[in-house]
Formats: structure tokens, C-alpha cells, sequence
């Protein structure tokens, strides 16, 4: 036929539907916004800006979409176990979110979190980071793997994959590893207890990570095999090196000071100093993983933020399929 193109030909199929800030804010509908100025400042990550109109125009309407989605996945659940006769089982909704270090992913996560507990079907909302799930730090230096902590050979995948196949068989307690920002470290000891939630988001830089499996054996199960729903913070890199900058000065001001901090020995630096050292490490490790391993997996995800210079969302790019 006229116009249509011949085998072998490219075809620019995008799998994505594409919203302007104000074409995705007017999905809102009438969702009412449930945060005050106050609340909204306890939710933001250190040296991030985001306004009760951003709340608004990107994160309510996510809000309503994901509610949709929950619902639709319950009656889904409740149907097949009436088709199978079966008692029905409380399984979580799990949202996964990924992206970039310094992108946003904390705040985004923290966000939602916030809102969709204030949907009454869905009350109860955990957040799980996987840097729980960070092999420890001696392990890690017995490795040779320090400067390659966050990309994916530096995580115990077998107990993270393990804590989301139980999370979602539906068992009523389950346990997280708590990591410590301050010691750099895995909390020893200590635990996070997730029990019978509604909705489960699990944040982390390389939640949609895949893989191939050797011949002959079957593919392994990887974390994003386990999500409901998945979102991907993204931006451009510049952007992101500025905004990792930036925290790191300020964390040099005050976190840093801290004698217990891992990185205390940064505090000493001067201003100049402390730009030159951020950008060596934004360089030589988080720049590496993003492009090795981050950006590769963001058109796995449902839905992505594209976020500005400002970290104002300015596109947001919503999957078909």
C-alpha cells in the first residue's frame, strides 16, 4: 500500500504518550491537594526546590493515575482467586522508582508516598530504599569495590530479590536492612519492618536493572520483576552534576561536620576545594554508573519525569503497553 513502509524499513514507533507540564497538570480532574507548605519542606531532600504548584500540576494527577492502577490491579487479584476458588490474599502494590544520584528520587518517592496514603483505599504506604541492601562496607573494600558502591555488582540482589518475592507472596511481616547515610555503612542490627501494606514504593539508582541469563538456564528473577508500576526520574547531565555539586557543598556545611560522618575528612575543605572534589567523584563514579547502568534502563519504565534546570518537572512521557 501507498505510504506504508516495506519490510526491513525503520519504523519510529514511540511507546510512550508525551504530556506538556499543563497538558498533565489538567489530569488532576478535582483530586483534591492534601499537603501545606510545612509538610511539603519535610518531605524535600537537602538543596532541592519544589513548590505546592509542582505538588499540584506533576504529582496529584500521578496520585489519581496510580490509584487508578491499584484498583484495577486488586480487582484483577480478586477475580483470579475467584476464578481459582482460593482465599484472597493481602499483596501489596509496588512502585518502583529510579534515576540518577542527586535527580530527585528521595523527594519524588517521599511524595507520593504522602499522597496516595490519603486515598482511602489504599491507606497504609511503605517506602523501601534498596541502599539497604548495599553489601556492607567491608565487604565492599574486601572486594575491591568501594568506588563502585551503587552500581549493581555492589548490592546482595539474592537478599533484596528475596525480600520483594516475600513482599509479594503476601507475607504478613517482612524485614528490610537499614543503611546509614552518617556511617556510609549498613546500620547494624537494626531493621525495617513492613507489614501488611497497601502500596510498597522501592526507590533506588538501578531498580529497573535486567540482565541475560547463561544457555540453558532459566533467567533470574531481578527486582523490577516484582513492580506493579515503575517511574524514572530523569534529567539532563549537566543538570544533574550541578545539582550533585551543589549537595555536596551543602552537606560539606553540615552533615560533613559531623566526627562520625564516613566522609568528616571533606569538612576541611575549602569552598574551591570542596567544587573540585564533587566533580571528580561525580566524574569518575556517578557519572559511569548513570550512563552504564541507569540511563539504559529508563524506556523500561511506565512512566518518566523529565525535570528541568530549576528541578521542575517539564515533560512527563506516560508508557502505551
Amino acid at each position: 500500500m501507498a505510504g506504508m513502509p516495506g519490510r526491513g524499513e525503520d519504523v519510529a514507533v514511540s511507546r510512550f504518550v508525551e504530556f506538556s507540564r499543563a497538558e498533565w497538570a489538567r489530569l488532576r480532574a478535582a483530586t483534591p491537594l492534601p499537603l501545606t507548605e510545612p509538610q511539603l519542606r519535610g518531605l524535600v531532600s537537602l538543596n532541592e526546590r519544589i513548590s505546592l504548584d509542582e505538588v499540584a500540576d506533576i504529582y496529584l494527577p500521578l496520585s489519581r493515575l496510580l490509584n487508578l492502577y491499584v484498583g484495577a490491579t486488586q480487582n484483577l487479584r480478586n477475580a483470579t482467586t475467584t476464578f481459582l476458588g482460593g482465599e484472597r490474599s493481602h499483596v501489596p502494590f509496588v512502585i518502583g522508582v529510579a534515576g540518577s544520584v542527586a535527580v530527585g528520587k528521595s523527594t519524588a518517592s517521599r511524595l507520593l508516598q504522602a499522597l496516595l496514603s490519603r486515598w482511602p483505599s489504599h491507606p497504609k504506604v511503605d517506602l523501601i530504599t534498596t541502599d539497604g541492601f548495599l553489601m556492607p562496607l567491608a565487604t565492599l573494600e574486601a572486594r575491591g569495590l568501594i568506588h563502585r558502591k551503587g552500581f549493581p555488582e555492589s548490592y546482595d540482589v539474592r537478599r533484596l530479590v528475596h525480600f520483594m518475592a516475600e513482599l509479594k507472596s503476601g507475607v504478613p511481616e517482612v524485614q528490610a536492612p537499614v543503611y546509614s547515610h552518617l556511617r556510609y555503612d549498613i546500620a547494624p542490627g537494626e531493621v525495617q519492618y513492613v507489614r501488611n501494606p497497601d502500596i510498597v514504593i522501592v526507590e533506588g539508582l538501578n531498580v529497573l536493572q535486567t540482565g541475560s541469563g547463561r544457555a540453558g538456564k532459566p533467567l533470574p528473577l531481578f527486582v523490577s520483576d516484582f513492580f506493579d508500576f515503575s517511574i524514572y526520574v530523569d534529567a539532563g547531565e549537566n543538570d544533574i552534576e550541578q545539582w550533585y555539586v551543589e549537595r555536596f557543598q551543602k552537606l560539606r556545611e553540615t552533615v560533613f561536620q559531623n566526627t562520625s560522618s564516613y566522609f568528616h575528612r571533606y569538612a576541611r575543605l575549602t569552598p574551591a576545594e570542596s567544587i573540585e572534589t564533587a566533580r571528580r567523584l561525580w566524574t569518575s563514579i556517578n557519572l559511569v554508573n548513570l550512563r552504564e547502568n541507569i540511563v539504559p534502563t529508563r524506556e523500561r519504565a511506565h512512566l518518566i519525569l523529565e525535570k528541568g534546570r530549576d528541578h521542575a518537572v517539564r515533560r512527563v512521557r506516560l508508557r502505551k503497553l
